[in-house]
């Protein structure tokens, strides 16, 4: 399942018994950007709103927008496991981002 997208921002959207609506909040970025809706028509509609109220808004106050993640991502590992990581990068003829990219995208498909 892909989440719902909006000028490069992804939404991460749950339904909460208690307000009795759908709940969105922009993912990926620090900053705290939240909407609701009641049907899946009105939840897209506050997303888009909320996204560009929020890029108004730092454009009114000279600050750049928060931009959703930049595709560096900086992990510690067990040094074994780094070896073992280059070693497979390496007999699969990829460098070690290319393998790990794949992999990770393996992941996040087989959970979704």
């Amino acid at each position: 399942m892909k989440p719902m997208r909006y000028r490069g921002y992804p939404a991460r959207i749950e339904y909460s018994d208690e307000d009795g609506c759908f709940v969105g909040r922009v993912a990926g970025i620090r900053d705290i950007i939240t909407f609701h809706g009641e049907s899946v028509g009105e939840v897209r509609e506050a997303f888009e709103e909320a996204v560009e109220f929020y890029l108004e808004s730092c454009d009114e106050r000279g600050e750049t927008p928060n931009k959703p993640y930049s595709g560096k991502l900086l992990l510690r590992i067990d040094p074994e496991i780094h070896a073992a990581v280059a070693e497979a990068a390496e007999v699969d003829g990829v460098s070690i981002n290319q393998w790990a990219g794949e992999r990770l995208s393996e992941a996040v498909v087989q959970k979704h």
